[in-house]
């Protein structure tokens, strides 16, 4: 009898005991309650995307992350790779952040709950500290794609093999070894910089991997040209072209042909053994080619002798091509080396980031015209490359630049019928048609390009004891850059069928060189 007694005078304790811990939790529960009533602001040891969000009232935490948010915007990023410097804008990498959402959920903390859960939470945060990420919304295509656009603008970048047919020769050029951007890393560290709020320089080295271009593999590139002829012919009701194809053999045998890419030159001369198709879509006349398809004119400077010269002499190359389907437009391959022997004169251009003359200067120019058109016509882009500066001639985004050996414009014949490229360079205009036959599923196409941020303009003093003292001459005359996105409409009847990006761009600034002697 006396052990149930004490057993129940045992548990009448513990039962008190465990009441009074209760009654002193929710006593120290209301007091803090009390303490915190009328608190709006954030409780400590609590982080946004880093940055210490403590004492502070959610609207002014709103505030701060935005600014912050839209002055790395703002700057864009950097990337350099030894002299070469480009900016990339968020917009064109497809950036978009919700920092409300972080700020409301950092807000929330201690105060969700019950007075229990809220004390607990406050008093979590003084033993572990919270980080709240901010949502971004990246789209790593429009990464890649802009990787692969600075790619192509390296001076340095490594160029690989390539040929073309040239008469009855067989023409392979030889890369050259380089660099190429290490993709995954590039990307990684691209991503970081957007998410890093308290990085205050923008600048990102880019990493490269020295690269030698593959070997020259004939046995493929014979594989890749043989042919049988082919004639071309008109079919009636309904109209159909169908295209000419010369037949096409290497004249030597294959070990031949490997002693002399054995030889140590920087492009190799293969002879072919062309059999002509005895009818061309050429001799079919203009019934072959009915129809305008696309068209665009530029404007130039007539004046200007040389770049007049190396225009006229570039359309006239790539005036009356024919592209037949499934064939693929290469404009160096079709102009060919740009050379004082071949007519072309010197002429202001790009180059590595500067204006420069050079043998063949302007005919970008032609290249963006045909591009243009190409686009008008709903040909498919194969290669296309946008100018280190933005060009006079049309707008952001609707250019294509080229460079004998390393950058080229390209496109594909991707309808069912043969083209011609019909281009003219004089009186100060560059006109491109492209004609063919119109197809029962044509669209009809529009392009706009807009301006997505500016990119202001440098001024570079640099130091020149040939002046007077004090006296200050303008070298360069300097423009500011932007970013830029290109948008092709596809309508029928009146009727929007889609409209989907081309090209997000960015032209650096054209810094203002001031020569001086202090």
């Amino acid at each position: 009898m006396k052990n149930i007694k004490k057993a129940k005078l045992n548990y009448s304790k513990k039962i008190i005991i465990i009441l009074c811990i209760v009654a002193f939790v929710i006593f120290i529960s209301v007091v803090f309650s009390l303490i915190n009533i009328g608190n709006n602001k954030i409780y400590p040891n609590i982080k946004v995307q880093g940055l210490s969000v403590y004492g502070k009232e959610q609207e002014e935490v709103n505030t701060e992350l935005n600014k912050i948010y839209n002055e790395k915007k703002l700057a864009g990023i950097k990337l350099k790779q030894g002299d070469y410097e480009t900016i990339i804008s968020f917009d064109q990498l497809g950036i978009t952040c919700n920092v409300g959402d972080a700020v409301t959920e950092a807000y929330a903390i201690g105060r969700r709950g019950n007075i229990i859960t809220n004390n607990y939470n406050i008093l979590l945060r003084y033993f572990i500290p919270k980080d709240i990420e901010v949502n971004f919304t990246i789209d790593e295509n429009s990464i890649d794609k802009v990787i692969e656009d600075v790619e192509s603008k390296l001076p340095n970048v490594v160029v690989d093999n390539d040929y073309y047919i040239d008469g009855d020769k067989l023409i392979i050029t030889k890369g050259k070894s380089g660099v190429i951007i290490n993709k995954d890393e590039l990307k990684e560290k691209i991503i970081e910089e957007i998410k890093d709020f308290s990085n205050e320089d923008y600048t990102i080295e880019i990493p490269v991997t020295e690269k030698s271009p593959e070997g020259i593999d004939i046995a493929k590139i014979a594989d890749e040209i043989t042919c049988e002829p082919q004639n071309a012919y008109l079919s009636e009701n309904p109209l159909e072209v169908h295209a000419d194809k010369d037949g096409i053999a290497l004249a030597i045998s294959l070990n031949e042909a490997k002693s002399i890419l054995a030889e140590d030159k920087e492009e190799y001369e293969i002879p072919l053994t062309i059999t002509k198709a005895e009818i061309k879509v050429s001799d079919l006349g203009e019934d072959a080619f009915p129809n305008l398809l696309g068209t665009c004119t530029t404007n130039y400077d007539a004046s200007n002798i040389n770049r007049n010269n190396n225009l006229m002499l570039a359309a006239e190359k790539i005036n009356e091509t024919i592209v037949n389907p499934g064939e693929t437009f290469s404009y160096n391959q079709t102009i060919g080396q740009r050379t004082i022997a071949a007519g072309f004169k010197e002429a202001k251009a790009y180059a590595n980031g500067k204006v420069v003359l050079d043998v063949g200067g302007g005919i970008c120019q032609l290249s963006s015209t045909l591009y243009n058109s190409v686009l008008l016509s709903n040909l498919e882009v194969v290669e296309r490359r946008s100018h280190y500066f933005e060009t006079s001639y049309l707008p952001a985004g609707r250019d294509a630049t080229v460079s004998w050996g390393s950058v080229d414009f390209k496109f594909k014949n991707n309808r069912k019928y043969p083209i011609k490229i019909v281009a003219s360079a004089k009186d100060g205009v560059v006109k491109v048609d492209i004609y063919g036959i119109k197809q029962d599923d044509d669209y009809d196409v529009t392009i706009e390009s807009q301006e997505t941020s500016v990119i202001p303009m440098e001024t570079i003093y640099e130091e020149d004891n040939s002046l007077e003292k004090g006296e200050q001459v303008v070298s360069q005359k300097g423009a500011d850059g932007c970013t830029s996105e290109t948008y092709k409409t596809l309508s029928r009847n009146g009727i929007v069928i889609s409209k989907a990006l081309v090209s997000k761009d960015t032209y650096n600034d054209l810094p203002t060189i001031i020569k001086e002697n202090k």
